[in-house]
């Protein structure tokens, strides 16, 4: 593995496949999005802007419920993970950002980490399998086809929207800016 890649994981291939860069520029944001995230105690993931009631916290656990949905449950057609069951969804769409205020710092980086590892490995296993031309889950629910990259490009939109507000909100709590992490970093919390 060369040093580019250990040093700024998040970087896509600069020529590769299809699915190589798909998969790398969800994978930036992702890695973009945590960095904004990263390292806040209660209050910083709290923290508001103007009469927004969006938080970095309610997007830790929104975008790791979106990991999980995309690929656990469209993807693979299974039920949400343990974690997911006793949710609050049932008649509150906005469920996990209004109660990411209930969940600790270490709560909410734990379940989101563990969220993008488990989509991270089965979108690679899957890709590597049959590519992004495959049908998921989601197409018998549906009656109509819906390949695999549909739902990374999904997931790559959620994210860019979500990354684009989480930079603001984290420029407002200690003003961190920027694109990428720096070159080494990695996940604090």
């Amino acid at each position: 593995m060369s040093e580019h890649t250990t040093d700024t994981p998040w970087e896509p291939p600069f020529s590769g496949t299809e699915a190589e860069h798909l998969l790398g520029a969800l994978d930036r944001l992702r890695w973009t999005f945590r960095w904004k995230a990263d390292g806040l105690d209660a209050r910083g993931l709290a923290t508001r802007l103007g009469p927004s009631t969006l938080t970095l916290g309610g997007l830790l656990k929104h975008l790791a419920a979106q990991e999980d949905y995309a690929v656990v449950v469209k993807t693979d057609g299974e039920e949400m993970p343990a974690e997911w069951a006793a949710n609050g969804w049932d008649g509150d769409d906005d469920w996990e950002f209004s109660s990411a205020a209930d969940d600790s710092p270490e709560e909410l980086y734990a379940r989101y980490d563990a969220a993008v590892d488990r989509a991270r490995t089965r979108l690679a296993a899957r890709v590597a399998d049959r590519g992004l031309d495959q049908q998921v889950a989601l197409a018998e629910k549906l009656g109509q086809e819906v390949s695999l990259r549909r739902i990374v490009c999904d997931l790559v939109e959620e994210y860019g929207r979500h990354t684009g507000q989480a930079d603001l909100i984290r420029e407002a709590v200690d003003g961190r800016v920027g694109e990428d992490p720096p070159p080494g970093w990695r996940p604090g919390r």
